[in-house]
C-alpha cells in the first residue's frame, strides 16, 4: 500500500478504517479513481437523456418502483429521498462510528458502479478530513436497502441540512457550511439513492466491535491466567499436544497464552505435586471456551473484511447500457456474524463470573470472600452480584437480531435483516463484558496477594503490578465501585494488554506465537 490510503484501490481492513478515523492515516482519491467515477457519472446522465427506465434514476423507491420520474424531477427526487428516509430516532451514535460510516461509504463510491458526481464524493472526503461529523441517531434501520435512515441523516449535511459536530459544537449542517464558505451540493440523478443504500451503520459498528471485542479477548487471557494462579490451578491442560490433537486454532492459541503468561513463575511451581486431579472448568477449559469465542471473533472479521471492500449499492451501473437492480445493500451477509459475535462476548463474561464466584467461596487455601476478617467486613462478596447481573443481562442480549423479519415498504421488502439492531446490541454485550472482565481482575489481583511472598512470571507479575498502581489491596471494606470504575479504565483503554505485550517482547516472550497473523485487525 502507498504512504496514504487510496479509496476504491487499496484494500481497506478494520485497522485501516479505524487509522482513519482517527486521524492515524491519511487517505485519498486518486486521479485514476476519479476518471472512474466520472464515467459512472455519465452512464447515469446518459440514462435520463435516453429516457431509459432504471430503477431508482428515473422511477419511485420501494413500492413505487413502477412510478415513472420526468427527467425535470430526477433531481427533485434525490432531495427528497434523503430528506423522507430521515427517520432515525434516539440518542446520536458516537462520532467515531459516524466517521467509519464516511470512510466506508467514500471506498465503496469510488469503485465506480454508483453514478455519483465527483463533487459530491469529494465533499464527503472534506467533512472526513475537516473532522466535521454528521450527527447520526442510532435507531430506525432495518437493514434492508442497507441502513436508510441513518445513513440519510449522515449526508442530510451535504444538502445543508442535518447536524454535525463543528469545532467541538452541535452546529446545523447550513451553519457549518456557512462558516467554511461553501454552498450544499446540488444532487443529481441517482445520487441520493447512492448515498443511502448501502450498509455503512451495520459495518462501522462491526469494525469498532472487532477492535473492542480483541481488546476484551486479550485481556481475558491475562485476567483468567491471573485467577487461575490465585486459585492455584494447573497449567497441564495448556499442553500443546493435547490441543493438537482438536486443532482449533483459537483455542491453540489461547492455551499457548496462557501456558506462556504462567511459566516460570514461582506460584505455580510452588503446587506442582499438590494431588489435586484435576481444575474446575472456568480455568481448566479457557483454551476451549476463548478460544470459542476467539473463532467466532475471526469469523466476523473475515466477513467485515469482504464487507468493507464491497458494493453494496443499488442499482449497480456497470454502463449505460447495463445496469443491474439486486440486494448488494441487504445486512443479511453482516447480521449473521454480528449475532454471533454476540454470544462468542457473551460467554467471556459467563466463565469469566464463574471465576469471580469461585475465588470467594473459600476455597484452595484462600479466605471465604478474599478478605481476612470476614463478618465484620462483606469483602468481595457484593461485586459478584454485579457480575451475575450484567452475566444474566447479556445473556437477554443474545438473541438473535437476524432471526426476525418484519416486512416494510408495502411489502416490497418482505425480508429485512435487522444487523442494525445485532451491531448495536454487540456493543452492549461487550461494554457488559469490560465491567465483568475488570471485577474478575480485582478479585484477581486479591487473590495472588494472598499467595505472596511467591511470584508470577514476569508478564503476569507486570499486569499485577499495574493493577495495583490503580487499586491497592483491600483489607477492609471500602467502595469497591471506585475500584471497579479504575479498572474498567486499564482494560477498555488496552493499557492492561499493552503491559502484557511490552513485558513479553522485553522478555523475548512470544505471547501469540504463529497464530499472530491469523488474529489481527490488519
Amino acid at each position: 500500500m502507498s504512504e496514504a490510503f487510496r479509496y476504491g484501490i487499496d484494500q481497506l481492513t478494520a485497522g485501516r478504517a479505524l487509522d482513519i478515523a482517527a486521524g492515524r492515516l491519511p487517505a485519498i482519491l486518486t486521479p485514476q479513481i476519479m476518471e472512474k467515477v466520472t464515467a459512472s457519472y455519465d452512464y447515469v446522465q446518459t440514462i435520463v437523456a435516453q429516457h431509459s427506465i432504471v430503477y431508482g434514476i428515473n422511477t419511485g423507491f420501494g413500492p413505487l418502483c413502477d412510478t415513472k420520474i420526468s427527467e425535470a424531477d430526477t433531481r427533485a427526487l434525490q432531495y427528497n429521498i434523503l430528506q423522507s428516509h430521515s427517520v432515525g430516532v434516539g440518542d446520536s451514535i458516537p462520532d467515531e462510528i459516524a466517521r467509519l460510516m464516511l470512510i466506508t461509504k467514500v471506498h465503496a463510491l469510488a469503485q465506480g458502479y454508483s453514478g455519483i458526481a465527483p463533487a459530491t464524493l469529494e465533499r464527503i472526503v472534506w467533512h472526513i478530513d475537516q473532522g466535521i461529523t454528521p450527527l447520526v441517531p442510532e435507531k430506525g434501520s432495518v437493514g434492508a436497502s442497507g441502513d436508510l435512515a441513518p445513513l440519510a441523516h449522515l449526508f442530510l449535511p451535504l444538502i445543508g441540512l442535518g447536524a454535525v459536530r463543528y469545532k467541538g459544537r452541535t452546529v446545523s449542517g447550513a451553519e457549518a457550511l456557512q462558516q467554511e464558505g461553501l454552498q450544499p451540493i446540488a444532487l443529481g440523478p441517482k445520487e441520493g439513492l447512492a448515498l443511502i443504500n448501502g450498509t455503512q451503520f451495520i459495518l462501522a459498528f462491526a469494525v469498532k466491535a472487532l477492535q473492542r471485542l480483541y481488546n476484551a479477548l486479550e485481556a481475558a487471557d491475562i485476567i483468567g491466567a491471573m485467577s487461575l494462579e490465585g486459585l492455584m490451578g494447573t497449567a497441564k491442560p495448556f499442553d500443546p499436544r493435547l490441543h493438537d490433537l482438536r486443532p482449533f486454532p483459537g483455542n491453540q492459541l489461547v492455551a499457548h497464552r496462557l501456558k506462556v503468561m504462567l511459566q516460570h513463575s514461582e506460584i505455580m511451581a510452588s503446587h506442582a505435586d499438590c494431588g489435586r486431579v484435576q481444575d474446575p472448568y472456568s480455568l481448566r477449559c479457557m483454551p476451549q471456551v476463548h478460544g470459542a469465542s476467539r473463532t467466532a471473533w475471526k469469523h466476523l472479521l473475515e466477513l467485515t473484511t469482504i464487507e468493507l471492500n464491497a458494493v453494496t449499492d443499488n442499482p449497480i451501473i456497470f454502463s449505460a447500457e447495463d445496469t443491474i437492480s439486486g440486494g448488494n445493500f441487504h445486512g443479511q451477509p453482516m447480521a449473521l456474524p454480528l449475532d454471533y459475535a454476540t454470544i462468542a462476548a457473551a460467554e467471556l463474561g459467563n466463565i469469566s463470573d464463574r471465576r469471580s464466584y469461585m475465588m470467594i467461596e473459600g476455597r484452595y487455601g484462600l479466605p471465604k470472600l478474599l478478605i481476612e476478617d470476614a463478618g465484620l467486613n462483606s469483602g468481595f462478596m457484593i461485586p459478584q452480584y454485579t457480575t451475575a447481573a450484567l452475566v444474566t443481562e447479556n445473556k437477554t442480549l443474545c438473541f438473535p437480531a437476524s432471526a426476525d423479519s418484519v416486512p416494510t415498504s408495502l411489502g416490497q421488502e418482505d425480508h429485512v435483516s435487522m444487523g442494525s439492531i445485532s451491531a448495536r446490541k454487540l456493543h452492549q454485550v461487550i461494554g457488559n463484558l469490560e465491567y465483568i472482565l475488570a471485577i474478575e481482575l480485582l478479585y484477581a489481583a486479591q487473590a495472588v496477594d494472598f499467595r505472596r511472598p511467591l511470584r508470577s512470571g514476569p508478564i503476569l507479575e507486570a499486569c499485577h503490578r499495574f493493577t495495583r498502581e490503580q487499586v491497592s489491596f483491600a483489607k477492609k471494606d471500602r467502595v469497591f465501585a471506585h475500584d471497579i470504575q479504575a479498572l474498567h479504565t486499564i482494560i477498555t483503554n488496552q493499557s492492561l494488554v499493552r503491559v502484557a505485550n511490552n513485558v513479553a517482547l522485553q522478555h523475548q516472550l512470544s505471547l501469540n506465537g504463529i497464530y499472530h497473523d491469523q488474529f489481527g485487525l490488519y
